[in-house]
């Protein structure tokens, strides 16, 4: 007699934001493989965050941002990788982050073993874009960017098209604010790189 199982019934949990739910680093890979179609992401201290999907405007803003940074890595590829939105980064802090767009110097990616590159990158980028969205809270993605500086970032840039308004977050310097800038440099960190924000102010 062969037996057969029937699926669990899926159901939907609605947590309020009072509510914490808090996942071991293990759990969370577990989730995320389970549910790629989601941008989850880790607090150092165990929270799990649930992103929701980009509306329209956001997701043409954010593959601009991904096209220009892809163009550049193209051309400048001795230098390190590019990332889209689906990475996922363990920062040092034990954070599971993703920003919007990011790069990595060939030096540290190399050091970095097969398996590794392979999964979760355990390391915080070089360099990163968040991407302010209508459901973003900026308190909440300023705090993220200072969290990937002290892990580590070297330069990250918060654009907000709500203000028309780019945060440049540097290794031990005072977060620099830039009013409708027209463009943004890469700097030192990635060469001749320069972001048009034409499209991402429209």
């Amino acid at each position: 007699m062969v037996q057969t199982f029937s699926q669990p019934e899926t159901i939907s949990l609605e947590l309020p934001n009072a509510i914490a739910l808090l996942v071991s680093s293990e759990q969370f890979e577990a989730l995320a493989l389970a549910n790629p179609d989601l941008r989850l992401e880790r607090t150092a201290e165990g929270e799990l965050i649930v992103n929701p999907p980009t509306g329209g405007e956001s997701g043409s803003r954010n593959l601009s941002i991904s096209a220009q940074l892809g163009n550049w890595c193209e051309v400048h590829e001795d230098l390190g990788e590019g990332f889209d939105s689906s990475t996922g980064f363990i920062l040092p802090n034990g954070a599971h982050r993703s920003p919007d767009a990011s790069w990595v110097s060939r030096t540290r990616w190399e050091a970095l073993t097969a398996k590794e590159r392979k999964g979760f990158v355990p390391l915080c980028p070089d360099f990163l874009v968040e991407l302010r969205s209508a459901s973003d809270s900026l308190s909440t993605l300023q705090e993220k960017m200072r969290e990937y500086r002290e892990n580590g970032a070297r330069l990250g840039w918060l654009i907000d098209p709500q203000n028309r308004r780019v945060e440049i977050y540097r290794q031990q310097a005072e977060v620099e604010i830039l009013l409708d800038p027209v463009e943004l440099s890469g700097e030192d960190v990635l060469p001749g790189f320069v972001l048009n924000l034409r499209r991402v102010w429209r």
